[in-house]
């Protein structure tokens, strides 16, 4: 009896430890004597995309890749005994994916003799890969105003504001659905300033893991954390120039605390440093949603919202400009035209009014998509006639009528709760105005809302 309660105790503590080490946060990885996994925990299937079959019993070095002048750390700590520590590690998974780690390896020793080894990983991939990414990003920072294509009232009217914020350093904030073109605009406020000569890098803040974004941002302390090395954060790599911040609204509230603190101080602190840095970089914010809407349902904080809109720029979406639909459409066509080797001079006019029909919910860059979907299903046409393009589209609007023959047809149960309700704030706000004789200050104090948040929507609707 006493050896079966003995063994089911043995089996609990098991799980208990199984489960211990499916939690971590860091990966696991232990060999025995021959260089066979023995145990390999969840997060370490996570960092090097592989399954517990995939590993566990195999021999290490037959499953992983490394390259000539790299050595297995976990292997090191086995046959030499030695300890090492915040190594970092390049290496391939048998699918051939590059990762990169800093480990902390150690031999497991009974009575003086080494019996396996075990490592404890930190994951930096994706930090590295965002690095390499930013330093490509510096060197090709190529847009400027000349190319931003349209000539359309609300293009150029933003064209023109833009223009002037090149003269400051003040912060900016580009207001707009995906696929404007924001980034087109940041790089030209760069490209058009005093900055041009300093570096340009981009982050977008929703690809980056809270956990790693602070570290990318800021940069980092040797010793802050395991594996963690001397390393400038983007904004010490982006001193002198612009540092654009996309998706401003997916950062984490305390971060954007702590970035609202970079503005107004202009220092930064590294992680697990003590002494702050001075930094001179300009930033550029974009947001893909209403700044207000954003305020108030929390993703944005109201006094970052604040110091970024010193300059607020509002890229209105394609299906509000669709007078530069065809433009755009000829400019794709001439880059897509370098790049495979193609001559097609231009898009037939039926095809145009197919086009005209469509809301692009995906804006400018939906339309790019469609002309080079287009221009692969083509072989030596010079005109892209309805015929070609996309299906998906065609499928869409089977009745393609030209749109200057279409009755224009007021169908209010068709359209969204979201655009009833701003016609009906626009409207409201215009009444406002005018009971008041356009005093922006009466006018906001009636309404509830503050001057700014006023004059935002003033400039939004186009009052």
């Amino acid at each position: 009896m006493k050896k079966t309660e003995d063994i089911q105790t043995l089996i609990k503590r098991n799980e208990l430890y199984e489960r211990i080490l499916n939690e971590l946060d860091l990966g696991i990885h232990v060999i025995d004597e021959n260089g066979k996994t023995i145990i390999y925990n969840k997060k370490m299937m996570e960092i090097e995309s592989m399954t517990g079959e995939e590993v566990l019993d195999k021999d290490l070095l037959e499953v992983f890749q490394f390259e000539k002048n790299q050595r297995s750390t976990l292997v090191q700590a086995l046959r030499k005994g030695q300890t090492s520590k915040n190594i970092k590690q390049t290496y391939f998974n048998n699918k051939g994916k590059e990762i990169t780690t800093i480990n902390d390896s150690y031999p497991i020793l009974e009575n003086g003799k080494v019996t396996g080894a075990i490592e404890i990983t930190k994951d930096v991939t994706r930090l590295e890969q965002v690095i390499k990414e930013n330093v490509l990003k510096k060197k090709n920072t190529k847009f400027t105003f000349d190319q931003i294509i349209g000539k359309s009232a609300l293009i150029e009217t933003v064209i023109e504001e833009a223009k002037k914020a090149t003269r400051t350093s003040s912060s900016v904030l580009i207001v707009g659905e995906t696929g404007t073109g924001k980034e087109l605009f940041a790089q030209s406020i760069h490209n058009g300033s005093s900055r041009s000569s300093s570096p340009f890098i981009s982050q977008n803040c929703a690809a980056i893991p809270d956990s790693l974004m602070e570290s990318l941002l800021f940069g980092t302390k040797k010793g802050a954390f395991t594996g963690a090395i001397d390393r400038p954060g983007l904004f010490e790599q982006a001193e002198g120039g612009t540092l654009l911040l996309d998706e401003i609204n997916s950062l984490d509230p305390a971060l954007q605390a702590k970035l609202l603190r970079v503005i107004q101080e202009r220092t930064i602190r590294r992680v697990g440093d003590t002494k702050d840095k001075k930094v001179d970089v300009r930033i550029i914010a974009t947001i893909n949603e209403d700044p207000i809407d954003a305020v108030a349902e929390q993703h944005l904080r109201k006094d970052l919202y604040y110091r970024l809109s010193v300059v607020t720029l509002f890229i209105p979406p394609l299906r509000d400009r669709m007078e530069d639909l065809f433009s755009l459409a000829q400019s794709f066509i001439a880059k897509y035209n370098d790049l495979f080797q193609m001559n097609v001079k231009t898009i037939h006019e039926d095809a145009i009014h197919l086009l005209h029909q469509h809301t692009w919910p995906g804006n400018v860059r939906e339309l790019e998509h469609t002309i080079e979907g287009t221009m692969n299903l083509i072989t030596t046409e010079e005109v892209i006639a309805i015929d070609s393009l996309p299906a998906r589209l065609r499928k869409m609007y089977p009745d393609h009528k030209p749109l200057q023959k279409q009755k224009p047809v007021e169908n209010s149960a068709a359209r969204t709760l979201k655009e009833k309700m701003k016609e009906t704030e626009m409207l409201y706000i215009q009444q406002t105005l005018k009971e008041n004789n356009h005093n922006i200050s009466h006018t906001a104090k009636i309404l509830g809302i503050s001057r700014q948040s006023l004059q935002y929507r003033l400039r939004k609707y186009g009052i």
